[in-house]
């Protein structure tokens, strides 16, 4: 079906401007988390750069898992994808059994390993592009033609976006099945298949947000946070006074006043209004132009891998695109007011250990195979 072969071991630098992108966004992460969590880490931990350090040390790990993965020929990923999706589902069934998962603030998110945590539903972002993308090369006439091809990876969906909501982590359910929906959709499923599919999981959606208060609470707070500014509207308001503050240019790095314990998740959620705080309009439009043209040139190596007749390798990009451009979009949108409060990591620049190093493991895993495209088409 595929002529695509794998590329034999050659002596090849990696996309130069694809790395440099995301170095980019690790570094704006890192300035911009040292500036937001110092007076935090100073009055919780009695030490400013508390968070710095510890984001050095995810730095590290990110990036030693990076060119682990990069070392690894895509062809392992596409014959282990069920491997990788089975141990996603067992992490996210793991940290629901009480006394194993670690609760903060109502949801039941994390792993504790030692001095660190693990976060299940990063790494099962990460394991279900794998898996879609392997299973459309496999399955791909069937999940084109027949309902039973599009039907068998839903269910797979469900049962990973079932446990997420139980956590709950409404915000990791969305990335999930949105890109799951967008791979299929760019594999060729039938637009009748999916308009069916989608729309029930779009109702499914709705009632999700209404059955629970505190979701219904956060859209209505979203669509007027002034109405009321200290108790649903807060996280909004503050985060909206930062962007205000900010201007043209900035308040200067290290000098935003929203970080002083006024906007809850300065480091974490927020890190995006406390960039744009003391960096202004051009430094927050600086960080969007990173993101276009990160998110644009791993499109373009997805294009570039299915003209060379590797599809696997193009879904994968595809989906690697998706995950980053829909967590992108989601946390700047709620920092700005455009969409609903909602809790998830910004891409290489939020606070975060398993974020960092999953998003350095898809971005090595892109690396990867527009290197070996590039070596399959010069040996062509």
């Amino acid at each position: 079906m595929s002529a695509y072969k794998p590329a034999a071991a050659v002596s090849i630098a990696p996309d130069t401007t694809l790395a440099l992108l995301g170095l980019a966004l690790m570094l704006v992460g890192l300035v911009a988390i040292s500036s937001a969590s110092i007076e935090y880490a100073d009055w919780h931990y009695q030490n400013p750069w508390f968070h710095t350090e510890r984001h050095l040390v995810y730095l590290v790990l990110a990036l030693v898992a990076g060119v682990l993965t990069y070392r690894i020929a895509p062809t392992f990923w596409l014959e282990t994808g069920w491997v990788w999706l089975f141990v996603a589902l067992a992490l996210l069934i793991l940290v629901l059994i009480p006394g194993i998962g670690r609760e903060v603030n109502g949801s039941q998110r994390w792993l504790p390993l030692g001095p660190f945590t693990l976060q299940p539903s990063e790494f099962a972002k990460m394991a279900m592009v794998i898996y879609l993308a392997g299973y459309m090369v496999r399955r791909e006439h069937e999940v084109r033609n027949h309902w039973q091809g599009f039907l068998k990876p839903m269910a797979v969906l469900f049962a990973a976006t079932l446990l997420l909501m139980i956590e709950p982590d409404f915000g990791a359910t969305v990335i999930v099945a949105g890109s799951a929906f967008g791979m299929l959709f760019l594999a060729g499923v039938k637009l009748g298949h999916f308009m069916l599919v989608f729309g029930g999981a779009f109702s499914a959606g709705l009632v999700l947000v209404v059955s629970a208060p505190y979701r219904l609470k956060r859209l209505t707070a979203y669509t007027d946070p002034w109405a009321d500014p200290f108790d649903t509207g807060f996280q909004l308001t503050q985060s909206l006074i930062a962007f205000g503050r900010g201007e043209w240019l900035g308040v200067g790095l290290g000098n935003s006043v929203q970080k002083l314990f006024y906007l809850p998740e300065a480091h974490t959620d927020f890190v995006f209004s406390i960039w744009a705080e003391e960096t202004g309009f051009v430094g927050a439009l600086a960080v969007i132009a990173l993101y276009i043209a990160l998110i644009g040139r791993i499109l373009w190596v997805g294009r570039t891998a299915l003209a060379a007749a590797n599809p696997f390798g193009a879904y994968v990009c595809y989906g690697v695109a998706l995950v980053f451009s829909g967590q992108a979009f989601v946390n700047m949108g709620v920092s700005s007011g455009l969409l609903p409060t909602k809790g998830l990591t910004l891409p290489f620049v939020s606070y975060g250990g398993t974020s960092l190093i999953v998003c350095c493991c898809m971005l090595a895993l892109v690396l990867r195979i527009e290197r070996d495209t590039r070596v399959q088409g010069g040996a062509a």
